[in-house]
């Protein structure tokens, strides 16, 4: 399943809802604000190990636009639209988290 995260963790707690509810299968997909959540920061820790394991993507286009292209936790991957799209087909179902 993949899940997309729009919200920053500074802002809600969106991120910490997502992770404590995903299984093993599921990716996360950080968009809009929620690409901040994948900075290098005090709540890094929350997707670190999701990243070291290549579950947690985060829109180029979204962490451009803010400026933490330099800042981003270990081992996230980057995509953009083409690669959102894809995500989608290949997990099939998708979960918004707001």
């Amino acid at each position: 399943m993949l899940h997309t995260v729009n919200k920053s963790s500074f802002e809600r707690n969106s991120l910490k809802s997502c992770i404590n509810t995903i299984d093993d299968t599921s990716v996360i997909l950080l968009i809009e604000d929620g690409v901040i959540s994948a900075t290098k920061n005090i709540n890094s820790s929350m997707i670190a190990n999701l990243a070291n394991q290549g579950r947690v993507y985060a829109l180029q286009g979204d962490v451009e636009a803010r400026g933490v292209s330099s800042k981003l936790v270990d081992n996230i991957k980057l995509v953009n639209y083409t690669g959102f799209v894809d995500l989608v087909v290949e997990h099939g179902t998708s979960v918004s988290w707001v």
